[in-house]
């Protein structure tokens, strides 16, 4: 079946499943403002950890400085623009092959997690790192970091995506390489101190209670069409879609 088809006879459903991802994506941003603003103005022991960890990693980009411009390009390659152009071929890519709902999940992820991110940054205000002989710079706030956040939405919203068409060993493969990813680029913003632990920590959480919202919006709709319950950690978001994608 044709996009254009799928989406002349089924307005009703393409509809119904992106009030589901609006409505998701809005109760996340009702659940994690409050949260995220209470990480950063409780100013608990997390500080004494921010501030600790800053220092030493910053004294150690200082002391290898070939190991810290590694860090700069890795940085930089898994940056969010890279990810952000990354998930809209993918989503393009999945039209094309006759998988749109997929496509709209993938893009709405991205998008709300990106926005809620931004928005955070304005209401939390926060200053980045401000250490002597600064081996990185960043412009804007602090919280939530934008790279942990967008690593995080950009490697989960791929790797479920195409979890349907690969095989067990696949899947765990592809899991490994998005964590890996996540932590290793979350790592980079804090040794670079261009911000805190708590600022990655806040990205990473944001990311992963957005895809979760969304994932749990896209299966309440796959049931409610009569669809077969799945797990999409283990089976994917849409595993509908596993013909669109191998064929």
């Amino acid at each position: 079946m044709t996009t254009s088809r799928w989406t002349s006879t089924h307005p009703d459903r393409d509809r119904r499943l992106g009030l589901r991802l609006a409505l998701a994506s809005f109760a996340v941003a009702l659940m994690m403002i409050p949260f995220m603003l209470l990480l950063v103005i409780a100013k608990l022991p997390l500080n004494e950890l921010d501030a600790g960890v800053a220092r030493a990693l910053h004294a150690y980009a200082r002391a290898h400085p070939d190991v810290t411009e590694v860090m700069i390009v890795w940085t930089d390659v898994f940056g969010p623009w890279p990810w952000r152009i990354a998930v809209a071929a993918l989503a393009g890519w999945l039209v094309h092959r006759g998988a749109p709902r997929l496509a709209l999940w993938a893009i709405t992820t991205i998008t709300v997690g990106g926005l809620l991110g931004a928005g955070l940054k304005l209401l939390v205000d926060r200053s980045r790192p401000h250490l002597p002989d600064p081996v990185a710079l960043a412009p804007g706030d602090a919280f939530p970091s934008g790279h942990a956040l967008t690593v995080t939405l950009g490697a989960g919203v791929i790797v479920l995506a195409l979890l349907p068409a690969l095989p067990r060993w696949g899947r765990q493969l592809a899991w490994a390489a998005a964590a890996f990813l996540v932590l290793t680029v979350s790592f980079t913003r804090v040794a670079l101190a261009v911000h805190w632990v708590s600022d990655v920590l806040g990205g990473i959480v944001l990311g992963a209670a957005v895809i979760a919202a969304t994932t749990a919006a896209f299966e309440t709709w796959r049931r409610d069409r009569g669809r077969r319950p799945v797990v999409p950690p283990r089976d994917g978001v849409e595993p509908e879609s596993v013909r669109a994608i191998r064929d």
